[in-house]
C-alpha cells in the first residue's frame, strides 16, 4: 500500500513540474479566491449578526430582562422588586421601565411611537444609550418638562431621507407635543437626539420616571413597569443567574437576551443562511469546474504516457491517486493564499469597518467555518479529479498508446 503510494506521489510530483510553474500557479490563484469567497461572505453576515447582538445587549434588553407574569400586563411592586434583584450575586443593576404608545407632534408633522420611562440613575449602569447622544444630553434624574427622541424620530427636513415617518427635522431645544395613549397631552423640549444606529432604539422616546408617574397620576416605572433589564458582571453565567434570579422568589418572566430575541435572530439568520447557502454553492461549482477542465486537459494529453504506465504494470489506482494528488497539491497552496487573502480582508475591514444602515460591521471568521469550508473544497476538487482520471485509465492499453 505504501509503495503504491509513493509511486502516486513520485508520479504526481512529475506531472506537476512538466506541467509548468505559471499554469500551476494560476489555478492555485483561481482556488484561492474561490476560497476566499465561501468564507468572506459567511464572515460578514457572522459579524451582522454579531452587531445586532451587541446592540441588543446595549440598548434594548441588557443581559437580562424580567416581564410581567403570565396573563398579566405589568410588574407590580417593581421597586420591590428591583431592590431584591440588586442584591443578588452578579448582578451590577437592574433598571426598571415602563412602556407606552404615544403620538409625537411637531409643526405640521406626527409620528406614533413607543415612548420609554425610566430613571436615569439606574439606566446609565444598564444600557449604553447615554454614550450615544448625538446632539443635546441625556436626561437626568427628577427632569420633567424634557424628552429624549431617536434620531430617527426626529429625521431630516428633506424627508425624502427619512426611513420611517418623523418629525421633519426637529432639533435640539425645540417643544414638541406628546399625546399619550391614556389621552394626557405635554409638550416637552428635545434635551437630546439619540443615534444608536440600532432601528428600534433610534425610532423611540425617552422620559423620566417621574415623568411618566405623573402622567399615569401616581404610577410608573417606580410602582409599576413593563419590563426591567438586568446588568450582569462581565465574568457572569447568564444561564446560572436566570436561575438564581428565580431561585430568589422571582415569580415574573426572566429571560436572558438570546432568549429573548432568539426567534427574530434565527429569522434573521435563516435568510442569510439562505444567500450564503448559494454563495458557497457557486464557488463549488466554479471549483469543480476548474479542476475539471484541467485534469481533463492533462488526462487527454497525457494518454500516451497513461497508456505505457498501464503496459508496465501501474496500476489503475495508483494512477488515478496521482491525478487526485495534483488535485490536493493545488487545493492546499490555492486554501493558503486564500488564508492570507481573507487575513488581509479582515484586517482591512476591522480598521475601517463595513458601514450599514443599521451599523458598523467586522468580518467574523469562525475556526468551524474554516474547517468545513476546507473540507468541502477538498471533496469537491477530488470528485471533479477523479472522473477524468478514472475515465482515461480505463482506456485500453493501445488505445491510449495510439492517442486514438
Amino acid at each position: 500500500m505504501f509503495e503504491n503510494l509513493r509511486v502516486s506521489v513520485f508520479l504526481a510530483a512529475r506531472a506537476l513540474q512538466r506541467g509548468g510553474r505559471g499554469r500551476v500557479l494560476l489555478n492555485i490563484i483561481v482556488i484561492a479566491f474561490v476560497f476566499t469567497n465561501m468564507i468572506f461572505l459567511p464572515s460578514v453576515i457572522s459579524g451582522a449578526v454579531e452587531s445586532y447582538n451587541v446592540q441588543t445587549i446595549d440598548f434594548m434588553t441588557s443581559d437580562i430582562v424580567i416581564g410581567p407574569r403570565v396573563d398579566e400586563r405589568y410588574i407590580e411592586d417593581a421597586d420591590t422588586l428591583l431592590g431584591r434583584i440588586n442584591r443578588i450575586p452578579g448582578v451590577i443593576r437592574a433598571s426598571a421601565r415602563f412602556s407606552m404608545p404615544v403620538s409625537v407632534d411637531f409643526e405640521e408633522n406626527a409620528v406614533s411611537i413607543e415612548v420609554k420611562a425610566f430613571d436615569p440613575r439606574d439606566e446609565v449602569e444598564v444600557t449604553r444609550i447615554h454614550e450615544f447622544i448625538e446632539e443635546g444630553s441625556f436626561l437626568g434624574s427628577g427632569d420633567r418638562n424634557e424628552i429624549l427622541l431617536g434620531v430617527l424620530v426626529t429625521g431630516h427636513e428633506d424627508k425624502s431621507k427619512d426611513f420611517y415617518d418623523s418629525l421633519g427635522g426637529a432639533a435640539v431645544g425645540d417643544v414638541v407635543t406628546v399625546r399619550y395613549a391614556n389621552g394626557v397631552a405635554r409638550e416637552y423640549r428635545i434635551k437630546g437626539i439619540v443615534r444608536t444606529k440600532s432601528y428600534i432604539a433610534d425610532y423611540m422616546a425617552f422620559v423620566t420616571a417621574d415623568e411618566m408617574e405623573s402622567v399615569l397620576g401616581g404610577t410608573g416605572p417606580n410602582t409599576r413597569a413593563s419590563e426591567i433589564l438586568v446588568k450582569a458582571t462581565d465574568d457572569a453565567d447568564l444561564s446560572a443567574l436566570k436561575r438564581m434570579i428565580l431561585s430568589f422568589g422571582v415569580g415574573e418572566e426572566v429571560k436572558t437576551w438570546e432568549d429573548a430575541t432568539s426567534d427574530i435572530v434565527a429569522e434573521s439568520v435563516e435568510s442569510f443562511n439562505i444567500i450564503n447557502n448559494i454563495t458557497v454553492i457557486g464557488s463549488l461549482i466554479i471549483a469543480i469546474v476548474v479542476i475539471f477542465i484541467l485534469i481533463t486537459i492533462k488526462t487527454f494529453t497525457n494518454r500516451k504516457q497513461i497508456g505505457i504506465l498501464k503496459a508496465i504494470g501501474i496500476k489503475k489506482s495508483v494512477i488515478i491517486n496521482s491525478y487526485v494528488m495534483q488535485v490536493f497539491f493545488i487545493c492546499t497552496f490555492g486554501v493558503i493564499l486564500g488564508l492570507v487573502i481573507l487575513e488581509a480582508m479582515v484586517l482591512y475591514f476591522t480598521a475601517y469597518p463595513i458601514e450599514f444602515p443599521d451599523g458598523t460591521v467586522t468580518p467574523l471568521v469562525d475556526a468551524g467555518m474554516l474547517v468545513e469550508n476546507t473540507v468541502m473544497l477538498y471533496l469537491s476538487s477530488a470528485v471533479a479529479g477523479f472522473i477524468p482520471a478514472w475515465r482515461i485509465t480505463n482506456e485500453k492499453i493501445l488505445d491510449a498508446m495510439r492517442g486514438a
